[in-house]
């Protein structure tokens, strides 16, 4: 049914200007904006992700979006030159004091947007 279906996915934010400045500037992406208030993230290969406002937004608890990256340490500390905050996780995913897990998976460090949704760099293979 859904064989050569172009999906998309999208998530929910609270402020649509802020998210525009933090996607478009900050994390350098590619934004087109709709006639309905949406931003639609240009992702290399066609991928498109769509970011709308919604009123009573709650931030999600878990990650909405992955960026594989070829080394998470060097963007990891070019990110915080941006005044990006990692998270820090204790338990399975525990990370270090940079908010990076080495733990037998992928290397990876998570972060927040400005409306509290989880992004990730992931050591991409």
């Amino acid at each position: 049914m859904f064989t050569n279906t172009k999906a998309f996915s999208g998530f929910s934010v609270d402020d649509i200007a802020k998210a525009k400045v933090f996607y478009g500037e900050t994390l350098g992406l590619e934004i087109n904006e709709t006639d309905m208030g949406v931003i639609q993230l240009q992702i290399a290969g066609g991928t498109k992700v769509i970011i709308y406002p919604k009123s009573n937004h709650e931030p999600a608890t878990f990650t909405v979006l992955n960026f594989p990256v070829a080394n998470v340490e060097t963007t990891v500390d070019e990110l915080v030159k941006l005044g990006i905050r990692f998270e820090q996780y204790d338990g399975a995913i525990k990370t270090d004091a940079r908010g990076i897990s080495h733990n037998g998976g992928p290397v990876i460090a998570w972060f927040k947007d400005p409306a509290g949704n989880i992004l990730s760099v992931i050591q991409a293979h």
